[in-house]
């Protein structure tokens, strides 16, 4: 679907391909427009949404997650979790601290018919304000759908395609874009949006601005991936009870891990939760409310969620994941002593560690505030725009019943050197290298599907 033709009229695509190694880097930026674009176009719109999500959420959902600020006194947190399970009986298992005074809390709640539920409380009054299913936000279906989590763990291995492939359409298109002695069409746009020069240079000039902006949230994206994030994460962190290099570990550890007990970030989905002292017999645990209370002296940021241990071994975890990551804060409390049995912050990690983390912070647009979400919305226009000029394109240059792909090479040897370069790509990024396997035998089949209908 895409075409980078640089700075000619003329119908021959011979004509416009004077070198071969031209024509075979045309070649596959078509193939890696074809594939990756409908999912760029995608990851742009649910991406761009998902950079406001909470403004969205407290517009969307203000009924449940504001509140009028009062003098009075908030309710303790144990009042404000006795008030939400008179609403919706089962098992809290989660207190989120009200970030702001003009916030509600939210308990959450697994109950026998409807699952993990938030249940959204007044902490003034102590005024249940009603529920959500778990996650059920509607920014919670935007995330889901922008990392293909909504479809399975199947359709997840398309984001590590996709990104392999837009790193590949970036480099590609940075080559077809090169200046050529054409006088326009480099930095600047000619035509109108009648003629196919004016979108052949509204491409070229939108991929030579935003083509960083793609590398880096395609990088970015890899460690959500099914198999190559998976294994950077386990190769990372896997040999420390799943914590990152620089956090100490000397107390019990569970077999349960993070990701499955609290949100966190990428660096701590496999970290282990810690257990409580096991000499626990005839002790009494210390309660939500000096959890909390302990947690407020620890100095986590307003804002923090806490797991509420569901049994003698659990813990108390207490997180927050503000935009800022030196205030990010993990803290266990033992639940019968009140000790505090790992606590770290963004600081502890390993250089690695820090740097993947502020890598993702910077993809969700948290790490530099307003600048940081405008910066990424104008980008995500900016591929969207790209991908709809890449379609218009296409469909302005193809002939007549055909698919218009560009010609291969007349030097064979020029078109294996950039496959060659191409398989490097794939042992490094697996799932990449499948899919070039697959695209080079539909490559073939319809190299000789077309001969075949030339000669008959």
């Amino acid at each position: 679907m895409s075409d980078f033709t640089i700075g000619r009229d003329s119908t021959s695509a011979a004509v416009h391909s004077p070198s071969d190694l031209y024509r075979a880097v045309w070649r596959w930026h078509f193939y890696a427009g074809l594939l990756v674009l409908p999912f760029l176009l995608s990851l742009a719109v649910t991406g761009a949404l998902y950079l406001f999500k909470d403004e969205i959420d407290n517009v969307l959902h203000a009924d449940l997650k504001r509140v009028a600020v009062s003098e009075q006194a908030t309710r303790p947190p144990s009042a404000m979790v006795e008030a939400a399970l008179a609403a919706y009986p089962g098992t809290a298992i989660k207190f989120t601290d009200p970030v702001d005074p003009g916030a509600s809390a939210e308990i959450t709640v697994n109950t026998a018919d409807k699952g993990n539920i938030a249940v959204y409380v007044d902490p003034y009054g102590g005024k249940v304000l009603g529920s959500l299913p778990d996650r059920g936000t509607v920014m919670w279906t935007i995330r889901y759908l922008h990392s293909l989590k909504y479809f399975g763990s199947f359709a997840r291995a398309m984001i590590e395609i996709t990104a392999g492939w837009a790193i590949l359409l970036v480099g590609t298109g940075i080559y077809l874009w090169w200046p050529r002695k054409q006088t326009g069409g480099v930095l600047s746009v000619r035509g109108t949006p009648r003629k196919r020069v004016f979108w052949r240079d509204t491409h070229a000039v939108l991929g030579l601005f935003v083509g960083g902006f793609i590398v880096f949230l395609a990088v970015t994206g890899m460690p959500w991936s099914g198999v190559w994030g998976a294994k950077v994460n386990e190769w990372a962190n896997g040999s420390n009870f799943g914590y990152p290099a620089g956090v100490r570990i000397a107390v019990p550890m569970s077999g349960e891990h993070m990701e499955h007990v609290a949100k966190t970030t990428w660096s701590l989905e496999q970290a282990q939760v810690p257990q409580s002292s096991g000499d626990s017999q005839g002790m009494t645990p210390i309660g939500l409310d000096e959890a909390v209370a302990t947690f407020d002296r620890l100095g986590l940021q307003r804002g923090y969620a806490v797991n509420i241990p569901t049994d003698a071994m659990g813990v108390y975890t207490g997180s927050v994941y503000p935009d800022d990551l030196s205030k990010q804060r993990v803290v266990h409390l033992d639940q019968f002593t009140g000790k505090p049995l790992i606590d770290m912050s963004y600081a502890d990690y390993g250089p690695l560690g820090k740097a993947l983390e502020w890598s993702v912070n910077v993809h969700m647009g948290q790490q530099y505030g307003l600048a940081n979400q405008l910066v990424l919305l104008a980008a995500c226009v900016a591929i969207v725009l790209l991908a709809v000029s890449a379609g218009v394109m296409w469909w302005k240059r193809r002939p007549s019943g055909s698919l218009g792909v560009p010609p291969m090479p007349s030097d064979k040897r020029v078109f294996r050197g950039l496959i060659a370069i191409l398989v490097i790509g794939g042992i490094i990024f697996p799932l990449v290298g499948l899919s070039l396997v697959v695209m080079l035998v539909l490559d073939w089949i319809y190299v000789r599907t077309r001969r075949r209908r030339r000669v008959a």
